[in-house]
């Protein structure tokens, strides 16, 4: 019998540490191999460890609530055989603990097993099988702990004959919560890459096929592994380019500009007599662009005789030499749309099909609003931020919100239920290089301008940098849309399912109007909004509408009771 100390592996978010959520086992219970031992949480996921042995256990490090570092024992067990502590030394330099998302624990020189809650099917059998001889070794797609029976592969990390460290990067797969970087549980050459990017991956499907020593976990030789040329594996070409899959068709007039530029360094003089930079001149030709074939690079009138006839600069649609001194373009680009994009495809998709909008779009005069504005920035603390416009229409909405409470609801269109909701969860959709993401500002209710546009700064800026919480990204119960100064005349916002009302300020621009009979300019916004026609009608969404407009129009009102 042997002990073999499983410690706290790193679950793929990047982080030094996780919380201790819960317990499966205690000391004494016997745990077969995969068995669910613990639940642990870190700032974006709550992952379950599985053991990576069949043993009894020993001891149980860690109490819930709890912060336990990655790479520190979690559970000891009693094993059959060495197990990976006491009769062997660990490794004098092990893999760091903090690049091994999906696997955990330590292997001695012995080949103990490889302690992967997470890991592909088979692991510790190509582990125990030693070094020996070559083997074939198939990595499946691991649970990644949020309970999905498939995840999109995002993008590969290798290609096909690289050879990989244990605990490399891989790919990195994404769940409706998670992105999750995949580490190789083995050393060794891969041979096959099963899935392209953008492809949904059955959890336990083959995923990566390696050439390892030892025994693998594949009876069949390692070239057997290898998949034909009719399947679905990916190819070393395909492996490079894992984020977007595109193809762009070459045009002669490219190949021409290409072979120009190998003609001549860069601000070298083009040599040509003087008929043939008059007959260029006619042409509309640039004679640099021009690749020369007489002596020392010179450009001959058959060079421009090439140049017009392979589609170049000066070359009509007809063929004459009298054309356009631009160069057609040819070819189309196709780019696969994958992982987060994809996802915000799929929920703007879902909204339109399952919510019948009605948009309404009113014009506010925000001239009062916006003198306050420029007073209060004026006259502010120095621990107190500028405003913008959006605090004071989200203090707008707030209000509004109080005659027509319907409107800060979530429809579950499923059960036929109607939650409405006392607090008011602010969505404020903003553009990350991650795509549209709606960090919430929880309880609009209770804030002030200066507190609301603190927490919209402090949300919107984790969501752009990718540090906002699992709980900053959800929960909101109405939605603000602002495309800022680029916020055009009108739009028609997408509700943001399952709620039941969106409302999107358009950009702010001095117009004429008429005041009183008088023609005045006026400082003017449109403010467009959808709804869920299904929960409020015209007649409602337009009182909403208007009870902001009135708002805006005398900002004073705003805090007042």
């Amino acid at each position: 019998m042997g002990r073999y100390v499983f410690k706290l592996p790193d679950v793929g978010e990047g982080t030094a540490e996780a919380e201790l959520v819960a317990w499966h086992v205690k000391v004494g219970d016997m745990v077969a191999e995969d068995q669910i031992i613990a639940d642990i949480m870190t700032d974006k996921a709550t992952v379950e460890l599985t053991s990576p042995v069949a043993g009894k256990v020993l001891a149980a490090h860690g109490e819930p609530g709890q912060q336990l570092a990655v790479g520190s024992p979690l559970v000891e067990f009693e094993v059959e055989g060495a197990g990976n502590a006491g009769e062997a030394p660990p490794p004098s330099n092990p893999a760091p603990q903090a690049s091994v998302p999906l696997t955990g624990g330590q292997t001695t020189a012995a080949a103990a097993p490889v302690s992967s809650p997470l890991r592909g099917e088979g692991d510790r059998e190509a582990v125990e099988g030693g070094r020996a001889a070559g083997g074939n070794f198939v990595f499946k797609l691991p649970d990644v702990g949020e309970g999905t029976a498939e995840a999109e592969l995002v993008g590969w990390h290798v290609k096909v004959g690289d050879t990989v460290t244990e605990d490399q990067l891989l790919a990195e797969v994404m769940t409706d919560k998670a992105t999750v970087e995949l580490t190789s549980p083995v050393a060794g050459t891969v041979v096959a890459l099963h899935g392209e990017a953008g492809q949904q991956l059955a959890v336990g499907g083959p995923l990566v096929s390696f050439d390892v020593a030892g025994k693998g976990n594949v009876a069949s030789s390692p070239a057997s592994a290898k998949a034909p040329e009719n399947s679905d594996t990916l190819s070393p070409v395909k492996a490079e380019t894992p984020k977007t899959a595109s193809k762009t068709s070459t045009t002669a007039p490219a190949k021409a500009l290409a072979e120009a530029f190998t003609t001549r360094t860069a601000g070298q003089r083009p040599l040509a007599s003087p008929a043939v930079r008059n007959r260029a001149r006619d042409l509309g030709i640039e004679l640099q662009f021009v690749p020369g074939s007489g002596p020392a690079g010179r450009i001959e009138h058959a060079d421009l005789d090439a140049y017009v006839a392979s589609g170049g600069r000066g070359s009509s649609v007809s063929g004459s030499s009298t054309g356009s001194s631009y160069v057609k373009a040819e070819g189309t680009t196709e780019t696969r749309i994958i992982g987060l994009r994809r996802k915000i495809a799929e929920k703007m998709a879902e909204s339109v099909r399952r919510i019948p909008h009605i948009t309404y779009v009113e014009e506010i005069d925000v001239t009062a609003l916006e003198e306050l504005r420029a007073h209060l920035n004026a006259t502010k603390k120095k621990d107190q931020p500028k405003l913008n416009v959006l605090p004071f229409i989200a203090r707008a909405i707030v209000v509004a919100l109080r005659d027509q409470p319907q409107i800060n609801s979530h429809y579950d269109d499923e059960a036929g239920v109607l939650t409405t909701h006392n607090a008011v969860h602010l969505g404020i959709a903003a553009q990350t290089p991650n795509g549209l993401m709606v960090p919430v500002v929880r309880n609009a209710e209770a804030r002030d301008p200066y507190d609301t546009a603190l927490e919209i700064a402090r949300v919107s800026g984790a969501a752009k940098d990718g540090s906002a919480k699992r709980d900053e990204l959800s929960g909101s119960t109405i939605t603000i849309t602002s495309l800022g100064t680029l916020g055009g005349v009108v739009h028609t916002p997408i509700i943001n399912h399952p709620e039941v009302a969106i409302v999107g300020p358009n950009k702010i621009a001095e117009r004429v109007v008429v005041k009183d009979g008088q023609m005045v300019v006026r400082k003017m916004m449109n403010l467009s909004s959808s709804f869920d026609h299904r929960i409020v009608d015209g007649y409602d969404a337009a009182v909403f509408v208007q009870r902001i407009k009135g708002l805006l129009e005398h900002p004073a009102t705003l805090w007042m009771g």
